[in-house]
């Protein structure tokens, strides 16, 4: 083998996958334009570039759903991640799609997320003029954040993924919801919610906000007992049914869905209204939550008065004094979030310091 010849050889058996799959080699393209790796394809290098930035390290230090949790088997942004990047591949492999973009996209899609989880999200977008959502941070990390505001210069396919992955509140896999949306973006979007609904409902029996017997039947019944189960069920049901629609896709002139069959879509939804109900709101009115709230507002009305304490990494390409301070405290991981709160307010965050 030729190692000129890798990159080729590995696009070539891209035209093997499903035709409704994207191809690395006709991906729309990068900003910037650049010269082709020798080993890897447009997608590869996205991912390699996402693992290695500085945003997706910080995600190991960033609240999933519990702030400050007594407990090393908590989830954090970062282990969930990686779960929606394994569910992603195991569902893009059996479907004959583009894992490798899959992979980029899941990798890439909570880049952005704010200390605090979605309580420090909605925070900032209640002071922010311009309002905040963590998807278009995410892209807004990957495209001038990384790299003192150059960017990681990934293609649009990926950013396109990361940016569609939020899903709103209630029915999400309408065809409506998926227009537009590569079959490898739809799959992370699925994905993201199989995992933070599986692992945030075992965190809630680790921080005893839930029992077991909580759990509604139906829920238990269709989807499964354990955690194991219930991503099973999920996924098969994804793949077989997603299976049926690529195959009249073939026969017709539509674009196919990744989504579910009805009976487990229906459940699904029951199990995410659940969540929503008895976990996700209820931590949002905790004390914790409260004290979180307190602290993203104590830095942006600090950092607004003080602007030299935002390193010049945000300041040396960004004139916008408000994005400036978004940014800088939408990267920071709880703990420095913390840690810098005490030092400009005492005791604000005593509440949630672990010793």
């Amino acid at each position: 083998m030729v190692k000129n010849n890798i990159r080729k050889i590995l696009e070539e058996r891209e035209n093997s996958f499903s035709k409704f799959a994207s191809k690395s080699y006709l991906n729309i393209g990068r900003d910037i334009k650049e010269k082709s790796c020798q080993f890897r394809t447009e997608y590869q290098r996205d991912r390699d570039r996402i693992l290695h930035s500085k945003a997706f390290r910080r995600l190991k230090h960033k609240t999933q759903v519990f702030i400050s949790p007594l407990g090393d088997h908590f989830v954090t942004r970062l282990t969930h991640t990686l779960e929606v990047s394994q569910i992603s591949r195991t569902i893009a492999r059996a479907l004959n799609l583009n894992e490798d973009l899959t992979e980029a996209i899941s990798l890439g899609h909570d880049l952005g997320h704010t200390p605090f989880g979605h309580i420090g999200e909605d925070e900032i977008d209640k002071i922010y003029i311009h309002g905040f959502k963590h998807s278009l941070q995410s892209v807004r990390t990957v495209e001038k954040i990384e790299k003192d505001g150059r960017g990681l210069n990934l293609t649009r396919d990926v950013r396109q993924g990361i940016m569609l992955h939020s899903k709103p509140r209630g029915d999400f896999l309408s065809k409506l919801s998926s227009d537009n949306l590569s079959l490898e973006g739809q799959i992370c979007r699925l994905s993201d919610a199989i995992a933070y609904l599986n692992h945030d409902i075992q965190d809630a029996f680790r921080a005893k906000v839930l029992q077991f017997d909580d759990i509604p039947s139906d829920i238990i019944e269709v989807l499964g007992k354990s955690h194991s189960e219930r991503v099973n069920t999920l996924v098969k049901d994804i793949i077989l049914n997603s299976q049926k629609s690529i195959e009249h896709a073939e026969r017709s002139d539509i674009f196919p869905v990744i989504s579910m069959s009805n009976e487990i879509k229906v459940v699904f939804y029951q199990f995410r209204e659940f969540m929503f109900e008895n976990v996700y709101m209820p931590e949002d009115l905790s004390e914790e939550g409260k004290v979180a709230r307190q602290i993203i507002r104590a830095l942006y009305e600090f950092l607004n008065l003080n602007l030299d304490y935002v390193p010049k990494e945000y300041t040396s390409w960004n004139k916008d004094k408000n994005s400036v301070i978004v940014d800088y405290i939408a990267g920071m991981t709880d703990n420095y979030a913390i840690r810098f709160a005490e030092k400009i307010q005492p005791g604000i965050a005593k509440s949630l310091i672990r010793t």
